[in-house]
């Protein structure tokens, strides 16, 4: 299905962006919940915006314990309703017994299937029915994401919207708005995590690196994506 996208201004806030993409999806825009920082602040805006916006998240079955406590919080102070996704188990289960439990380790087509098992697949299932889907994806964070657009078309994903309110923020912005509005913060991130994933696949970052250096600190920084955003 193919929307026209509409043009967003240079100068658009996260509220603009995500209202303007609600409309134009006409139907359920849901965010896509890692509990991260970014996802954290665009929860706290669009409640005080009083937007429509649903939420949903993937449970990998490898997530930091730090990163339930978030979801909790959440649940508590928001009194939202969190829809889970899960991995097929018997895919798990045998990737698992044929590759082993760091398979992701050895070459990047191991990684690939082990992000698609754990994260592609459900997602394709949380999408289904949605008109819209929500990121908190910056430009900022890595090489991979620097030609975001603030509304685009997910061809990959049926032509449905994919929004991207939080698109031109700094990490000093997005810090700043965590503070203010005193949000539930990861307790990773005080101990050097800038970006979190599964716990196997994610680190602290030394200083001088960029957001994601930490994600799949094995590989060349152009690879850094799990499959869920692929362009």
């Amino acid at each position: 299905m193919r929307r026209t996208i509409p043009e967003i201004p240079v100068h658009a806030t996260p509220v603009d962006i995500l209202a303007t993409g609600i409309k134009t999806a006409n139907g359920k825009v849901s965010l896509a919940c890692s509990f991260s920082l970014e996802d954290v602040a665009i929860i706290n805006i669009a409640h005080q915006a009083g937007l429509g916006l649903g939420l949903f998240a993937l449970d990998t079955g490898r997530l930091n314990e730090e990163t339930y406590e978030v979801a909790d919080a959440l649940v508590e102070r928001y009194g939202l309703k969190i829809e889970w996704y899960f991995p097929r188990h018997e895919e798990v289960e045998q990737l698992e017994r044929e590759k082993g439990l760091f398979s992701f380790r050895e070459i990047l087509d191991n990684r690939h299937e082990c992000c698609h098992i754990r994260k592609v697949e459900p997602l394709s299932r949380a999408l289904q029915g949605l008109a819209g889907w929500v990121t908190g994806m910056r430009r900022e964070q890595s090489v991979t994401r620097i030609d975001l657009n603030a509304i685009e078309g997910d061809a990959l994903n049926g032509g449905i919207l994919k929004i991207n309110p939080l698109l031109d923020w700094s990490e000093e912005q997005l810090l700043s708005y965590t503070e203010a509005n005193r949000l539930p913060k990861n307790h990773l991130y005080t101990q050097g995590y800038r970006s979190i994933g599964c716990a196997p696949c994610t680190r602290a970052v030394q200083p001088g690196e960029d957001a994601r250096a930490g994600r799949w600190w094995w590989e060349n920084p152009e690879h850094k994506e799990c499959g869920l955003h692929r362009r």
